[in-house]
């Protein structure tokens, strides 16, 4: 089991949606608002002694929505669920560029009335796929040209209150809400939504419509859960184009007067030691209430069972589990937010599998000459395997999408035992598990960073690279 401590810094703010920036910081929304906050690391790289500062505003104020980081480092948000506190579904569509501390608003998708809160999930070629909330069209939105497109309709009324979990074989999995047990998944190649076998038990409770997150795990099945306190483990078929099969997984252990417990609305997190962080409440199938308090349970895949865990300090017994927000760091460790100015951070404890971790193949500078010399300023090309690592990592659903599977590039000084995240960009890739194929990102070192001898990792999912050994001139 792990360990919860306190931030040394609390927020002075609601701490809702969490995005990783591509430079090692952590932006924060203050819930339901336009204002948004930065969490740095110390020198150290310490995300517990993080300190806070203020980013600009955003353009509106939704409090559930589509986000994502894009493969050049910029942060796209859209939609809107009870946008400045109107219960009402926004369509909107902007983009923040971290480097500039500036937002732009973006295009919207052609023919549309709404956003709100729908489901999204990056592809890997890093266009953005996004399902309306009012029928069975589906959009790809392309960062480069800003631009939209239509793509293929599902086989189900609409996309509304869904988690879609990106996989391996270039394909997308979506458990039916409206229309469940159902399930099928998006065939990126030939753009086409394909009916697959339902859930072995229903994992969307009737009364609201809700499911939990779905998470990939490294062994290439996705773990689902349900608002109705089941589960269920995917496992795709040996070409995309098949559709898999279900097995049942175990259901949430009931918990001191309540039989029922589920993960309806609420996040999880593969960690890097391969368990899943999982927040899940009371449920009752009639009422379709969000009912507290929030329970946290690791899963565990090898014996393929749930135990529970201690609650972060801080976290009222009142709050239900929709509030709560996961965020795995490049050190491993999971940020936790409930939308309060209280947050706390989860250490798993346990490593990685060797064959988990990112590899560094070498690294290359303007002219694609390989160096181990690096100048302040400069931009570089890092060339390795499974750079975006094995899963997206974080899941909640239609109101939140935080995927980590980018790879951050850490520096780590010989002298003074300090660290620097130099910001990266223009991934080649944004799947997930890409194995023994080469890919590449870029990074920039910045102002400030310490001069002399020392360590360069990659880092994906939590999860570093050995070191490649560097000096910063």
């Amino acid at each position: 089991m792990g360990t919860w401590s306190s931030l040394v810094h609390q927020p002075t703010f609601g701490a809702g949606t969490m995005l990783l920036l591509t430079d090692g910081t952590v932006m924060c929304q203050d819930s339901g608002t336009q204002h948004w906050h930065l969490l740095t690391p110390d020198h150290h790289g310490s995300y517990r002694a993080g300190t806070w500062s203020k980013l600009a505003n955003g353009p509106n104020a939704p409090l559930y929505f589509v986000s994502a980081v894009l493969p050049d480092g910029r942060v796209f948000v859209a939609g809107g669920e009870y946008e400045d506190g109107l219960n009402w579904d926004l369509l909107a569509a902007e983009i923040y560029n971290s480097g500039s501390n500036y937002w732009s608003i973006a295009s919207l998708p052609p023919g549309w009335t709404n956003i709100g809160d729908a489901p999204s999930c990056m592809l890997p070629d890093g266009r953005l796929l996004v399902g309306s909330i009012t029928n069975n069209h589906t959009a790809i939105y392309d960062f480069s040209n800003n631009t939209w497109k239509n793509a293929a309709l599902k086989n189900n009324p609409s996309s509304s209150e869904e988690t879609w979990t990106l996989l391996p074989d270039q394909t997308v999995l979506a458990v039916n809400c409206l229309g469940h047990p159902g399930a099928e998944k998006y065939l990126i190649a030939t753009d086409q939504w394909i009916p697959i076998p339902p859930t072995p038990s229903d994992l969307v409770e009737a009364s609201s419509i809700e499911i939990g997150p779905a998470i990939l795990l490294p062994d290439g099945r996705v773990f689902a859960t349900g608002a109705t306190g089941h589960t269920a483990l995917y496992t795709p078929g040996p070409i995309a184009s098949l559709p898999g099969t279900w097995t049942a997984g175990p259901d949430f252990p009931p918990q001191p007067g309540h039989p029922v417990v589920g993960a309806k609305d609420a996040p999880a997190c593969l960690l890097p030691n391969g368990k899943i962080l999982c927040v899940a409440g009371p449920v009752d199938g009639i009422s379709g209430d969000y009912l507290s308090p929030m329970y946290f349970f690791e899963y565990e895949p090898a014996v393929n069972a749930f135990a529970l865990i201690a609650d972060p300090p801080g976290n009222p017994p009142g709050f239900p589990p929709f509030v709560a927000r996961l965020l795995l760091v490049p050190t491993g460790e999971v940020l936790f937010a409930n939308g309060s100015s209280s947050m706390a951070i989860y250490d798993p404890g346990g490593g990685p599998a060797p064959v988990w971790r990112p590899t560094i193949i070498e690294i290359l500078d303007g002219t694609g000459t390989p160096t181990t010399t690096l100048n302040v300023g400069s931009t570089y090309t890092l060339v390795g395997r499974q750079l975006n690592g094995l899963s997206q990592a974080v899941s909640y659903g239609d109101d939140a999408q935080m995927a980590t599977n980018y790879p951050l590039v850490r520096l780590h000084h010989a002298a003074g035992n300090k660290v620097t995240y130099c910001r990266t960009q223009n991934h080649s890739t944004m799947g997930v598990a890409t194995g023994a194929t080469v890919h590449t990102t870029q990074f920039q070192v910045p102002g400030g960073t310490p001069l002399g001898a020392g360590e360069l990792r990659v880092v994906a999912n939590g999860i570093e690279s050995s070191h490649h050994g560097v000096t910063v001139v």
